[in-house]
């Protein structure tokens, strides 16, 4: 208790004799000219100066897809595709279960899109075997987001079994679903009319 005064009382007689040093030593920051810029400036990929926007205040509504809208469905594919799509997508798992081209078989059997079970073993040779057993075409796209409704997407990997989804209205999915394609080398995209 003793030691405790005498300091109390020095730190009570400095505050006295020198108050600009004690507001000084205050502990808010300093007043910004600006407080909110409205311009973030960078440097992007290529060395050019670019700048956004900051945002300024709280939006409620989720940006799911901000580059990509919904997918399109087209009138003159198969309507047993999308149903193929609704069945797959309600068979769906939250994660890979590594049976893909299985999952999107057991999906266009049930929906009637194919009569018979497609006897390849490998995700990447689907599309093959669409083409040359089932009546399916290949589409001349390349992004996995214009890929119509239904449609059956086929993904290549060098020393793996490949990929397998079918495109659905909110995403893509085989044995789960996903709101982004897979990250493979795109094969095809294949449709039966």
């Amino acid at each position: 208790m003793r030691k405790i005064l005498p300091i109390t009382l020095l730190s009570v007689g400095c505050a006295a004799l020198f108050p600009a040093t004690v507001s000084a030593l205050s502990m808010s920051p300093p007043p910004r000219a600006n407080p909110q810029p409205s311009k973030f400036v960078f440097k992007d990929a290529s060395g050019k100066a670019t700048s956004v926007d900051v945002v300024q205040s709280y939006e409620p509504t989720k940006i799911v897809r901000p580059f990509a809208t919904g997918a399109k469905s087209d009138r003159q594919l198969d309507p047993k595709l999308m149903r193929a799509a609704t069945i797959a997508e309600e068979r769906a798992h939250a994660h890979s279960r590594r049976q893909c081209w299985h999952a999107v078989k057991e999906a266009l059997l049930a929906s009637g899109v194919i009569s018979s079970r497609p006897t390849t073993e490998y995700a990447k040779q689907a599309g093959q075997e669409l083409v040359n057993n089932y009546g399916f075409r290949k589409l001349p796209v390349n992004d996995p987001y214009q890929a119509p409704v239904g449609s059956v997407l086929v993904y290549n990997a060098n020393r793996a079994a490949g990929h397998v989804e079918i495109r659905t209205k909110d995403g893509f999915v085989s044995d789960f679903w996903s709101k982004t394609p897979s990250r493979r080398p795109l094969l095809g995209v294949f449709v039966k009319s």
